[in-house]
């Protein structure tokens, strides 16, 4: 009697390939279609394969990739193990990264499920964040690829500019001021500009104002969720530090998640990607090299916009920044990433603590303390 049918998935857009195996029995190939009707045709299947077993337990495992964990939701509602893994915690060698195929990756998948069952062996497996996690990381990840996109149209503005050979007057002072902004709508209106360039000015601008009226909507939908009863202890104890918004704040607590699955600082600091490389063997030893750059980039990207501000302000901070540099002033951007890691473990503590707190401050009172930290955010990011 089999104790367990085992199941690796190479996921695709439209089609799933399974190899599906009962303990230690041969493999078979099953291709499913990514849809609702498939997926709940291979769950039936599945299940019919585990009652002729004598009720064998049903072991799913996929890759996480850009899917998203809707396959995951249905397994698990079905009463089936699933298990996501990392793709960059799974060993190919050479030969299996230039011979790649749909079977060989299924295949893969279903031996390191294999190893994990009768072995024991660990598997490489992600945090599956609960379903209103993951809706609270749109509206965040929106405000991101917002400010991205302003970037980028501010960038074509300025191109533009250069490409025929119109420099900003002495006058108008610094970039995307009210003048600066008046000068680009004079140039709309000067007939002794191209028609090429007026038409083009004039799109870039329309596609600014958009961006602009966009950032100030999600900023108020940033400052709703911040409010609410999941971050506002948290946001409330993070805003105090310096460099850090609300945005830093909601962006550091959903793309994190479950702060408890931590256990200490180097535990958050390896999750996102904040610790150098290793390299050590033989005689060859204590070899560093640059930071691993695994987990959330976004997380990385605010707290580097929030290290220099607190070089910039804290003391501390500003301490640690200036011994690093003074010993090797070629050494800024290690001083940065050390500021960066020493900002993520102090948000990591801070942020647990209220969130572990059983009475904090109700969501109502934070309107006026959140308000001015999102009232007026800096472009990109906060």
């Amino acid at each position: 009697m089999s104790k367990f049918i085992m199941v690796g998935c190479d996921l695709h857009d439209k089609t799933m390939l399974l190899k599906v195996a009962c303990d230690r029995g041969p493999a078979q190939t099953m291709s499913v279609l990514n849809t609702r009707a498939g997926r709940t045709r291979m769950i039936a299947d599945l299940q019919a394969k585990a009652k002729a077993s004598g009720g064998a337990s049903i072991l799913f495992a996929y890759e996480a990739s850009g899917q998203g964990f809707g396959l995951y939701d249905e397994l698990t509602a079905a009463g089936i193990a699933c298990h996501v893994l990392a793709p960059t915690k799974i060993s190919r060698s050479t030969q299996q990264q230039r011979v790649k195929t749909d079977e060989k990756d299924a295949e893969q998948l279903l031996q390191l499920l294999r190893a994990h069952v009768l072995a024991g062996n660990p598997l490489p497996t992600v945090w599956v964040p609960d379903a209103q996690t993951r809706d609270d990381r749109e509206v965040v990840r929106c405000r991101l690829d917002a400010a991205e996109k302003l970037t980028a149209l501010k960038a074509q503005v300025k191109g533009l500019l250069k490409r025929n050979q119109l420099a900003k007057p002495e006058a108008v002072g610094k970039s995307w001021t009210k003048a600066y902004w008046g000068w680009l709508r004079g140039l709309i209106r000067d007939p002794a500009q191209g028609v090429g360039l007026r038409t083009s000015l004039a799109s870039l601008l329309r596609q600014l104002d958009y961006l602009d009226d966009e950032l100030e909507r999600l900023d108020q939908a940033l400052l709703e969720l911040s409010q609410s009863a999941r971050y506002a202890a948290a946001v409330m104890r993070l805003v105090q530090l310096s460099g850090v918004g609300v945005l830093t704040a909601l962006v550091f607590l959903t793309e994190v998640g479950n702060l408890t699955r931590f256990a200490n600082r180097r535990q958050i600091s390896a999750y996102l990607g904040l610790v150098p490389k290793c390299y050590e063997s033989g005689s060859a030893n204590d070899r560093k090299g640059h930071i691993t750059r695994q987990g959330p980039s976004r997380v990385r990207r605010v707290l580097c916009q929030a290290a220099w501000a607190r070089v910039r302000r804290e003391g501390t901070d500003q301490g640690a920044y200036e011994r690093i540099v003074a010993k090797n002033p070629k050494h800024k951007k290690i001083a940065t990433v050390a500021v960066m890691r020493r900002l993520a473990v102090r948000m990591w503590h801070i942020a647990r603590e209220a969130t572990s707190e059983p009475s904090g401050p109700q969501p109502g009172r934070l309107s006026s303390s959140l308000a001015g930290a999102c009232a007026s955010p800096p472009r990109p990011l906060a």
